[in-house]
This record gives C-alpha cells, structure tokens and sequence, in this order.
C-alpha cells in the first residue's frame, strides 16, 4: 500500500493478531460494527423458513410479499449468506449420560443410533445458513427506524427478524475474511 494510511494499515496488519485490530473497524457493539467514520453497519438476522414445503399458492404469496418488501426498501443494503458451524457437543453429552443412566436395550439401541448420527454430523463440519439484511447509517434514531422496518416488513412476509448480535457480526466478518473455510489454530503440519 502506498501513502501514510497505507503504511498504517500495513503496520497494523503486522503486528496485531486479531482481525478487528487491522480492519478499518474502531468497535462491534451493541449488534454494530462502528466504523472510523462513525457509520454503523447492523441490521437483522432473518430466521430461515423453508417455503418449498408450502403449496404453491403459499409459496407464491411468500414471494410476492418478499419482492414487495424488497422493493419498499429505499436505502443501500447488503443481502448476507454466511455459515455458521453447527455446535452439538452439549447435545451429545447429554446423549451419552441418557444412554449410561438407561437399563432397556432397545431405548440404549436408540440412543446410540442418535449417537452416531450426530457424530457424523460432527465430522462432517455441519453448518447452519444464516441470511441477514445489513446497511449503513450514521445516525442512531434512523439506524432503529430501519431495524424496525426491516423487521416488520420482514414479518409481513411471514419471516421472523432480529437485530443482529455482536456475534453475528462477528460469524459474518470470519465468513468473508475466511472464504467461508474453518480455521484450526494450532495445528502443525510437517513440510
């Protein structure tokens, strides 16, 4: 880079072990990312609903609801896909304490059967899909102002919206920067 903010970067870059820290980001907080510039980026977390379950006049008034919401929006905004790994570690202790305080053999079958399957599933690094809505904005009664239009707009097409959380955000930023690729830190590989 060239220039005195590009040595600056740069020099961040370098020294600094946490993403954040070279990012032209100053803060995520309360579910925004703060900008140098004091833009807040934040937005809603859509909860995803499987319409192809629907019959066909369903699906179609989903989808004409959604392009109508899509098309009320008069402001810049980014629609997000992102992974995010699937934790059922907890589950699965659970799992195993039902199957060690269990005496039937059939209801232990089961159990184990449940074992394995999610066993695979953490092998397999399963992912849930998260879709989010984000913009930018520098003012504070305008940024809530468009969360709730979001959300309400969102609700009329039978979707379910939150504010984002700061780890949400933080899911999103790992995702671009990551191209979407787990990291395992501390593993050594020989040359």
């Amino acid at each position: 880079m060239y220039g005195k903010v590009g040595v600056l970067i740069m020099a961040k870059v370098t020294t600094s072990k946490y993403t954040e820290d070279w990012l032209p980001i100053e803060s995520i907080q309360n579910g925004m990312i703060i900008l140098p510039n004091q833009l807040k980026v934040t937005g809603v977390k859509v909860s995803p609903r499987n319409i192809f379950i629907l019959d066909a006049d369903a699906q179609e008034n989903v989808l004409i609801s959604l392009k109508n919401f899509y098309n009320m929006i008069d402001f810049e905004f980014w629609l997000v896909v992102a992974d995010r790994p699937v934790d059922i570690s907890v589950y699965l202790s659970q799992l195993q304490l039902l199957y060690n305080n269990t005496q039937s053999p059939v209801i232990r079958k089961l159990i184990s059967a449940d074992i394995q399957k999610g066993n695979t599933f953490m092998n397999n690094n399963v992912v849930d899909t998260e879709y989010y809505l984000l913009f930018k904005e520098k003012n504070l009664d305008m940024l809530q102002k468009k969360i709730r239009l979001l959300i309400n707009g969102l609700a009329g097409c039978g979707l379910s919206a939150s504010q984002t959380s700061n780890d949400d955000l933080r899911v999103i930023l790992d995702n671009f920067l990551n191209g979407g690729q787990t990291t395992e830190f501390g593993t050594v590989l020989p040359l």
